[in-house]
């Protein structure tokens, strides 16, 4: 099914409400008065993957472009390219506009430029997603895309994930101990890069021996795909999805409308706050002196929002976690209903 695609320069944004409830930002509070600046640098600062076109054909003679097919594989990229920004770069980190920046982030958002070598590019989770039986341009849901990104996330030795897909509202405790300690060393610079303040901590701050107990650990991505409803949101669920995006280790929700995805990264109020892959902006190639223009993957703009109440009830929830300890088990207030064993 196609999805409504927008021209950004004829879209009007709204700014932030007026309003004394505070702003949550993937763990951050905020509030409107003010913090607005802090806030329009965070979200600016998060990478923002939209409709391509005239990147190289996927497969070698298939799509071009993923505008109308591809909104739910970009907010997958979204949301795994905030897992590698806390890994490598920090949550405090932040994109200025003309800043030079590091070259760890330029390794970050190469993994997911549009070309068929990059880890996460939109042609490996297309080509990818055929072994989870979806057809290259065809749209996919939440729990395809985790599926997908969960298999391409073994290649990226470079940040060296230990990916979870908590099925059926469980997440087994054994099974992610089992994956986040299975066959892990550090095989030189490129799979564990040096340890640096709040590179690997995911907002915490460093704590005695955490380093030892990294060695031996791999940073983990859980993801639960979840449906809060049948045809519409139920209520009950509407106070614990807000407080997913206060937690510390809150990597934000993928889901939105049907047939239209959104990558949701805060609330405030009644309403979410989210990036919107629809808008179709031209593939991006390295200059001439191998530089990669990078304006493009950030949204300058207010971010948009939506009532919660609007929200298609298929979504999925994504977290990190660097230690097994309280920062897992607390993964027990993900949402009523999500058990851990």
């Amino acid at each position: 099914p196609a999805t409504l695609t927008y021209d950004t320069l004829r879209f009007e944004y709204e700014d932030f409400p007026e309003t004394k409830e505070p702003v949550w930002i993937l763990g951050r509070k905020y509030s409107v008065f003010t913090e607005k600046e802090e806030i329009l640098l965070d979200v600016t600062s998060r990478l923002w993957f939209t409709y391509r076109k005239n990147f190289p054909a996927i497969g070698g003679t298939g799509p071009t472009s993923d505008t109308g097919w591809g909104c739910m594989l970009r907010c997958g990229q979204m949301i795994f390219a905030q897992a590698l920004v806390c890994r490598h770069l920090g949550r405090d980190w932040r994109w200025i506009k003309g800043k030079r920046q590091t070259d760890n982030y330029f390794s970050v958002l190469n993994a997911f430029i549009d070309k068929k070598d990059s880890y996460y590019s939109i042609h490996q989770i297309a080509q990818m997603g055929v072994g989870e039986g979806k057809s290259i341009g065809q749209w996919y849901g939440p729990n395809t895309v985790a599926q997908v990104l969960k298999k391409l996330a073994t290649f990226d030795t470079w940040s060296s994930l230990a990916v979870h897909i908590a099925m059926d509202n469980t997440v087994v405790m054994e099974e992610i101990r089992r994956l986040c300690q299975s066959n892990f060393s550090c095989a030189g610079a490129a799979a564990c890069p040096a340890v640096e303040a709040d590179v690997l901590y995911n907002g915490y701050p460093e704590e005695a021996g955490v380093r030892d107990k990294l060695s031996l650990w791999k940073p983990l991505v859980l993801l639960i795909p979840l449906r809060l409803g049948l045809t519409e949101i139920n209520e009950a669920y509407i106070e614990t999805l807000k407080h997913c995006f206060m937690m510390p280790q809150s990597l934000g929700v993928i889901g939105g409308k049907p047939n239209s995805a959104h990558y949701f990264i805060g609330y405030v109020g009644e309403e979410l706050i989210y990036l919107d892959p629809h808008t179709t902006q031209p593939a991006v190639e390295p200059s001439d002196s191998g530089c990669l223009p990078d304006e493009s993957f950030h949204c300058q703009h207010p971010p948009c929002r939506m009532s919660i109440a609007e929200l298609d009830p298929s979504i999925a929830v994504v977290r990190s976690c660097c230690l097994f300890s309280t920062q897992l088990r607390n993964s027990r207030s993900l949402l009523t209903g999500t058990w851990l064993r």
